[in-house]
C-alpha cells in the first residue's frame, strides 16, 4: 500500500473551524457488507446498538498543554506543546519555531516561569524542558491545544468543544474527537438500551498529526502513546463478545487500545503501557466490530485505519460522498459509523 492510495481532495472551507453543540452534528452510517450509506443525525446512533452490545470509549482528558513565551536572549516569540510529564519539572514538549530553539536555550512563559531546553530528539523534534519558577500547576498557564488545521486561536467555546463529555484522565494533546459528538442525553439513552458502556484510556500524543512521510506506508512509524485498559473493562469486553454481543469502538484510538490487548480473536485482557500499533490494510480486527469515527486527513494513519476496517475503495467512495453532501472534516467535523 502507498500513501497516494489514501490520497483525495478536500475542498478548505469543509474543514470545521468551531465545534457544534455537542449531539448535533450530521452523522454517516456505512453498511459494509452491502455498501449502503445512510444520512443521519447522531442521535440516532442510539437506534444502531442493541441490547447485547458494549460501547467502547477513551476517557482521556485534553490537558491545556500550549503555552506562549519568548526567548530571553532574542525576545523571539516561541510557542511550546507540552507532550508528556516526565517529573515534577521536566516535560517532554515540542517548540516553535523550532530551528530557532536550541539546546541551552532558556524560554520566558511570564516574569517568574522560565524553562531551559535540556536536550533534543532530531527524529521526532520533541524537546525535554527543565521549569523553573512555578508556584502552581503549570497547566495553569496553558491553552487548549487546537489542531494546526484551526486556523485561529482557542477561545473559550474550545474549553469544552474539545473536550469530551466524560473525560477524566488528564493526558493528551488532542481530543479522541469521534467522542466530542456526545451529550448526557444520547449516553443515557445508550445506557438504558444496551446497558454496557465500558471506558479505555489513550493519551493522544502529538504524533496523531504527524504526516506519513514514507511513499510505501510500511515503512512508517507510529510515536508510542501510554494506555490502560483495566480488569473491569476487560472483563466487560470479554462477557459481550461471548454472549455474542457487537464492540461498537468510538474512535481510532480506542480501536489501537483494544487490539493491542487482544490475546486472541474476541479476547482481551487486562493490560498498561505503550502502544504503537500501526493498523492499515490488510488487517484482521479481533475484537472491534463496529466503530464511530470522524472524517480523516487525506494520506494520515487515521484513514488508513479506518480503510483497513471497511476497504479503502469503500472509505473513499463514502468521503467522496461526504463531500458531494457538504459534511465537515477533522476534529470539530461530523461524524461517521462503520457497521
Amino acid at each position: 500500500m502507498k500513501k497516494s492510495d489514501f490520497l483525495f481532495d478536500l475542498p478548505r472551507e469543509l474543514i470545521a473551524q468551531y465545534p457544534r453543540k455537542k449531539g448535533e452534528s450530521r452523522l454517516m452510517v456505512l453498511h459494509r457488507d452491502s455498501g449502503k450509506i445512510e444520512h443521519k443525525s447522531f442521535f440516532d446512533i442510539v437506534d444502531y446498538l442493541k441490547v447485547k452490545d458494549c460501547l467502547a470509549l477513551n476517557n482521556s482528558r485534553v490537558i491545556p498543554a500550549r503555552l506562549n513565551g519568548f526567548k530571553v536572549s532574542t525576545g523571539g516569540k516561541v510557542e511550546i506543546l507540552l507532550v508528556e510529564k516526565k517529573s515534577d519539572n521536566l516535560w517532554k514538549a515540542l517548540v516553535f519555531p523550532g530551528k530557532r530553539t536550541k539546546v541551552s536555550d532558556v524560554i520566558a512563559i511570564n516574569d517568574k516561569v522560565k524553562c531551559t531546553v535540556k536536550s533534543l530528539d532530531k527524529s521526532t523534534g520533541e524537546r525535554i524542558l527543565k521549569f523553573e519558577g512555578i508556584n502552581e500547576n503549570l497547566l495553569n498557564y496553558g491553552t487548549t491545544p487546537l489542531p494546526p488545521y484551526i486556523t485561529r486561536p482557542p477561545e473559550e467555546i474550545d474549553i469544552k468543544g474539545y473536550q469530551t463529555i466524560y473525560a477524566e484522565k488528564d493526558g493528551s494533546v488532542a481530543a479522541p474527537t469521534a467522542g466530542l459528538h456526545f451529550n448526557k442525553n444520547i449516553l443515557d439513552k445508550l445506557r438504558n438500551k444496551c446497558g454496557t458502556i465500558t471506558e479505555v484510556t489513550l493519551h493522544v500524543g502529538p504524533g496523531t498529526f504527524r504526516p506519513v512521510r514514507a511513499e510505501n506506508i510500511e515503512e512508517h512509524k507510529m510515536e508510542s502513546e501510554s494506555y490502560t485498559i483495566t480488569k473491569e473493562t476487560a472483563s466487560i469486553i470479554n462477557k459481550t463478545k461471548k454472549n455474542g454481543g457487537n464492540i461498537f469502538a468510538v474512535g481510532t484510538t480506542t480501536v489501537r487500545v483494544l487490539e493491542t490487548a487482544a490475546t486472541g480473536k474476541d479476547k482481551i485482557s487486562e493490560k498498561e503501557g505503550r502502544t504503537d500499533i500501526f493498523i492499515y490494510p490488510p488487517y484482521e480486527f479481533k475484537i472491534v466490530d463496529h466503530l464511530l469515527t470522524n472524517f480523516h486527513i487525506p494520506g494520515s494513519t487515521l484513514i488508513m485505519l479506518v480503510a483497513a476496517f471497511a476497504s479503502r475503495e469503500m472509505i473513499l467512495s463514502c468521503y467522496k460522498e461526504a463531500i458531494k453532501e457538504k459534511y465537515t472534516f477533522y476534529s470539530y467535523g461530523d461524524a461517521m459509523l462503520i457497521l
